[in-house]
Formats: structure tokens, sequence, C-alpha cells
């Protein structure tokens, strides 16, 4: 990873990652999504020390170990068919052939999302389900406009995601309309869906979670969900074709409660035809051409709790309608022009448990409008002219549990303010200014489990108040200042998941060797470091791992390939590649 420039536009970066992760995407980022984002059903075994595994476990793993033995499963119980097929996934020896022995197994759940050699010939066994599938992920595999006939067999489909599946068109959509027990289906990322091709969803009439993002053709076919009563859930987030035109048909979805409309070109004009949504509780604008003047038509929502406004055409002038807006629990203002005088708008929002102020003008003084929000859990100030006098008036926002002042101008003397906050858990001080002593200040914050010091001056002789964080979880020190002597009060925190140590250039094989009992590790960064091929032995003992990042290290990305292969088959994105 790089500098601190860098690490801000990864931050902002206009990707979010959903279950698993896009081959075709994603390479590696800033690796925290590691920890929550894969969710293949799992067929490894958690044991504790000393507990026995079940003798089911014993045997499907078993059956994992020889699956080229077997011809068919379809005599075994369902649910015992589906442990072994999820198995196979996650462990991602699944294949074609293999495939096969899961014929009229009648199972009912196929996670195959970002699995390599899916195509319209696994389509068959898929299809042989019948009526026992109810939910399949196709995602990012090179299933086509006829591998979707397929499904016609499954009538009692609910489930269906077809994300990145670029070979998938308005014709393939025909097979599925006759779905109608649908109730969540997602075409993430496609560009041959047209208007037209939505008019299938019109008989969808269950339909309660649509997914359309990033779809740049679906100008005009919005007006196919008008009858879609169900509907709670419609993302259209960076469809830039989307205008206010297509605002107006969703005035009948009464029930939606869920709209992401990120991206587009919708107004303020187009705002008023969300008037009628009572249940609507999610709305995300971001960057959409709205300014403070849609205010006025997000007032007549009364469910509304969740707004996203960040790179809105927002400043000072008309925030004041911000105090009708009573309900509001999650507000994001990140990005815009609004400064101090806004946030005395904000003071009446008692109800708020998150706050982003990303890279908006708000200084010390407007901070004093934050101190009676007791309720606020999350507060984001990175990059902002906040500093040490700032904070006093956060010391008592007892509920807080994560706080964001990266690239701010806060110090050491201003984090003794912090200290008083006990639900503290993840704190971000992506800062030159922060050193040894100011991490010696928040050792009474012994709840952290995420501490983000990536850019901070911290040193071998810091690393020593680390050993008071028993619970950490994900830890970033970046500042070039540790050797692995430092590492040493690091290999104890075990805890760990996710750890960065990049940029500190004096790390040798050494750190490898002192982290090599940090087992629950999920992801490693030590990138520009003098790391070298021989190091690489004493991380065979991390099973867990499933990122690995050494750039600008004395190791290629075959040396990678064969640890991987030998000892780590989690290993799923890794630097150099």
């Amino acid at each position: 990873m790089g500098g601190a420039c860098s690490r801000k536009q990864e931050r902002d970066s206009e990707e979010s990652f959903g279950r698993g992760f896009s081959r075709r995407y994603c390479k590696c980022g800033s690796l925290k999504w590691w920890t929550s984002s894969f969710s293949y059903p799992s067929g490894d075994l958690h044991l504790q020390k000393g507990e026995c595994p079940l003798l089911l476990h014993l045997c499907i793993q078993k059956i994992n170990e020889d699956i080229d033995k077997y011809n068919t499963f379809s005599m075994l119980p369902r649910d015992i068919s589906q442990q072994i097929f999820n198995n196979l996934v996650y462990s991602q020896r699944l294949t074609d052939v293999s495939l096969e022995a899961f014929r009229d197994c009648a199972l009912q759940d196929l996670y195959l999302g970002e699995y390599d050699g899916v195509n319209d010939s696994w389509m068959d066994v898929i299809s042989s389900q019948g009526e026992s599938l109810l939910s399949v992920d196709l995602s990012g595999s090179d299933v086509t406009d006829f591998g979707l006939t397929y499904l016609q067999d499954c009538p009692s489909l609910m489930s269906l995601h077809l994300n990145y599946c670029d070979q998938i068109s308005d014709h393939g959509l025909q097979s599925i309309s006759g779905l109608l027990n649908l109730t969540s289906l997602s075409l993430r990322r496609n560009d041959s869906i047209s208007a037209q091709g939505m008019s299938t969803f019109s008989g969808l009439v269950n339909l309660v979670k649509l997914d359309l993002e990033r779809c740049p053709r679906i100008h005009g076919g919005l007006v196919h969900l008008q009858g879609l009563t169900k509907l709670e859930s419609l993302n259209i987030k960076w469809c830039n074709c989307i205008t206010d035109s297509d605002m107006k048909p969703l005035s009948e979805l009464a029930s939606l409660t869920s709209l992401e409309i990120s991206c587009s070109k919708v107004t303020d004009f187009g705002i008023t035809f969300l008037k009628g949504l009572k249940k609507l509780a999610l709305l995300n604008l971001e960057g959409c051409l709205v300014t403070a003047a849609c205010l006025d038509s997000l007032a007549e929502l009364p469910s509304l709790s969740n707004l996203n406004l960040n790179r809105c055409a927002l400043s000072d002038d008309g925030c004041e309608k911000f105090s009708r807006l009573e309900n509001l629990k999650v507000l994001n203002l990140g990005f815009s022009d609004i400064g101090d005088t806004c946030l005395a708008h904000l003071k009446g929002l008692t109800k708020l448990e998150s706050l982003n102020l990303d890279s908006c003008k708000i200084g010390d003084e407007g901070l004093v409008n934050l101190a009676g929000h007791k309720q606020l859990i999350c507060l984001e100030l990175s990059d902002t002219e906040v500093g040490n006098n700032g904070l006093e008036h956060l010391s008592g926002l007892s509920s807080l549990e994560k706080i964001n002042l990266s690239f701010t101008v806060i110090s050491d003397s201003g984090l003794r303010k912090l200290r008083g906050l006990s639900s503290l858990k993840s704190l971000n001080l992506d800062a030159y200014q922060i050193t040894d002593v100011g991490l010696a200040t928040l050792t009474s914050l012994t709840g952290l489990t995420d501490l983000d010091l990536f850019g901070a001056r911290i040193t071998d002789l810091g690393t020593n108040y680390l050993k008071k964080f028993k619970n950490l979880r994900s830890l970033e020190i970046c500042g070039g200042g540790l050797t692995d002597s430092g590492v040493k009060n690091i290999k104890d925190l075990s805890s760990l998941t996710c750890l960065n140590l990049s940029q500190n250039s004096n790390l040798t094989d050494k750190t490898l060797e002192l982290i090599s009992g940090l087992t629950g590790l999920i992801s490693l960064n030590v990138s520009n470091s003098r790391i070298t091929n021989a190091g690489l032995r004493h991380l065979k003992t991390l099973k867990n791992l499933r990122s690995l990042t050494l750039e600008s290290c004395k190791v290629t990305a075959n040396d990678i390939k064969k640890l991987k292969s030998t000892y780590l088959p989690n290993l799923a994105c890794f630097r150099p590649e």
C-alpha cells in the first residue's frame, strides 16, 4: 500500500463489495473487508481446544478429500448432500465432473458466485434439483441466455443472483418470467439489459428485492415495476442513465423501504415524486444532482432514518431544513461544502447514531453542536479542519464506538480528550502528528478492536502500549518506524484477524517468524519491507489467511503460489500476482 494520499483515494473508491469477491473487478485493497465479506457456507471445523469433531463433519471432510470416488449422492438425505456441496465450493474443489454427483439431490441452495468454470454445461445438473431449489447465485459466471432456460424447471426459486454475467441479455430474462416465487433478483453490472427487457419484471409480482446496480441501459424501464406492490428494496446505483422521469413510476411502490439511486442524473424535481413513499427508511442519493432544496420533499417521508447525501451539491444555504428530519439515525454529508453553520441545524437530530462529515469544512466550533448527540455510535471527521480543541465537545459521547480522525490536525495532546470514550471500539488516527506519546494516552481504551495508525510516527517503543489492547482484531501501523523488535509486542495479540505493517522498510523475515502464532489472521500486509522468499516458511501456520500482500519485497508471485498450493488453501488474494 502506498502513502496517505493513496489510502484516501482507496477509501473513497466507488466500489463496495458484498458477498465474496469478484475475480474480474477486485484484486486486493485495504484488506479489512476480508473479515466480513466471505460468506460461502463453510464446512470447516471450528473446534475449541480438546473438543471432538462430530462424526458427520469428519465424514463430509473425508468425502471432500475423495470426491472423485463418488458418482451420486442422490440417495443421501438432502441436508447431508447440501453440506457436502457447500464444503466442496468453499474449498474450491467442485468441478464440472464432481458436480454430476449432485444430480437429482433436491438441493435447496447453490452458492456459486465468482466460482471458476461455471457455464451453461453446469445448468442441467443445477436444474435437476427441480422444485426443491430455492436459491441460486451464478454471479461472475459464463452462463448465457441459453443456460437460463434450464431454470424454468425450478418453479420454487426464490432468490437468483446473476451479477456480472455479461452474456445475459433481454432474451435471457424471458426465461425467468415464469419464476413467480422469486422474491430476490440481482443483475448488477449488466450492459445488455435494456428498458424493453425489463418488461419481464412486471410479472414477478412477489419480488421484494431488485438489484440493477450499474445497468446503463435501463432508462425508461422502471415503468415496468409499477405493479410490484411487494417490492421493498430497489438498487439502481451507478446507473447514470436514470433521470427525473424515471422517478415518477416509483411513486406507486408503496411498500418500498430502501431506494438507492446514487450517481444518477436525478435532481430536486425528481425527488418530489418520492413524497408518497411513507415506508421509505433508506434513501441513497450519493452523487446525484440534488441540493438542499430536496429536503422539503424528504421531510414528508415519515419513516426516513438513513439518508446518504455524500458528494451532493450541498452548502450551508438551505441546510436549516435538516432540522425537519427528526427521525434520522444515519446521515452522510461527506464531500460537500457544508460548514459549522450546517451543524447548528443538526443539533435537534438527537436520534442520530451515525454521522459522516468526511472532507467537509467542519472546524472545532461546529462540533459543539454534536455534544448533545448521546446516541451517536459512529462519527466520520476525516479530512476536516477539526483540531485538538474540537475533541473537547466529543468527550461526553458515551455511546461512541467508532470515530475517524484521519487527515486532521489532531496531535498527541488532543487524544487525551478521548480517554473517557469507554465504548470506543474503532479509532482511525491516520495522521503524521501522532506519535508514541499519543498512543500511550489511549491505553485506557481497552475495548478497542480496530486501531488504524497508518502514517503515524509509531516506533518500537510505542508498540509496548499495544499490549493493553487485548481485543484488537485489526491493526495498521505503517509509519515506517518499526523494526522486528517492535513486532515482538504484537505477536501476542491473539485476536488479530487483519494486520498491516506495510511501509516499515526495516522489517525482515524475523517479523514473519514472530507473527506465525497469530493463527486467526485473515489478511496480512508487510509490503515495502525486507521480507524474502526464505521467510515465507513462517506463514505455514496461518491456515486462515485469505489475503497476503508483500509488494516491493524480495518475493515473487511464484513463491506465494507455492506456499498457497501446499500450506495455505484458503489464500484467495495475494500481491505480487
